[in-house]
């Protein structure tokens, strides 16, 4: 089960796990309702009104999967957080590749999973989430965010919801030393994969070129494949492609 530390405040939850990891139990799960610096992927900016939202990070030490299948790690982070997610406001959640959680074209949560290695083993893995929850309004520049709040219209118990993501969190990182788990964790996956519909819909790459595809497949190392208009298949990694996603103001 994990283990809860609360921090009245902090610059990064993800940085405090890390520099702590060695004295920190596994399954330890540090929570703050103030983050002054929060990171996403590639070090972008997390927005979060203090004492509105959920910002945690979680230590898992030496999870049973090999550093190959490591994006199990990201799977399980983002079913948890979708789940429990819709378990508090019906569908229309998902997870837009890699691992953000969206309400239809709209981000609710971010995730930034960070992998310390040795070899071929997981020495541990600190996964944070940042998930809005009862903040009403946003005041950063980033695409379409949206709360809990927003969705429901009603205020949310947030240490309620900490514990129902971090416990479904921990059950599904239990899971990933065996195959069939694995397998069904990454068939969940898909199924709950934003714009996962044989449907065409535009994506980009980092040139600015807009190109139509439909979503393929998810490998065991992250890489997103997407069939193109003609027929032809291409793989691509984080930050080679991305999904171009109407903005709109709430």
């Amino acid at each position: 089960m994990p283990t809860y530390i609360q921090l009245e405040s902090t610059a990064s939850t993800n940085t405090y796990v890390a520099a702590h990891a060695a004295l920190l139990p596994d399954g330890a799960v540090v929570y703050t309702h103030r983050q002054t610096a929060g990171r996403g992927q590639k070090g972008n900016h997390w927005e979060s009104e203090p004492g509105k939202n959920l910002t945690f990070s979680m230590l898992i030490k030496r999870p049973p999967v090999p550093a190959i299948k490591q994006f199990a790690i990201s799977e399980a982070a983002a079913l948890a957080v979708t789940e429990t997610l819709c378990s508090q406001a019906g569908d229309g959640f998902a997870i837009k590749w890699p691992n953000d959680i969206y309400y239809h074209d709209s981000k609710i949560c971010g995730l930034l999973i960070e992998n310390s290695l040795s070899g071929s083993d997981i020495e541990h893995t600190v996964i944070g989430a940042g998930v809005n929850i009862n903040q009403r309004r946003f005041v950063s520049d980033a695409p379409n965010p949206i709360s809990l709040t927003n969705i429901t219209g009603q205020e949310h118990d947030l240490v309620q919801l900490l514990h129902q993501m971090c416990e479904r969190l921990a059950s599904l990182c239990a899971g990933l030393g065996q195959e069939e788990a694995l397998r069904q964790l990454h068939s969940r996956y898909l199924a709950a994969l934003y714009r996962n519909d044989r449907r065409q819909h535009r994506f980009a790459l980092p040139d600015g070129t807009v190109f139509m595809a439909s979503v393929v497949d998810v490998a065991p190392d992250g890489m997103l494949t997407l069939r193109h208009h003609d027929g032809t298949q291409h793989a691509y990694a984080f930050k080679e492609v991305k999904h171009v996603i109407e903005q709109h103001i709430l």
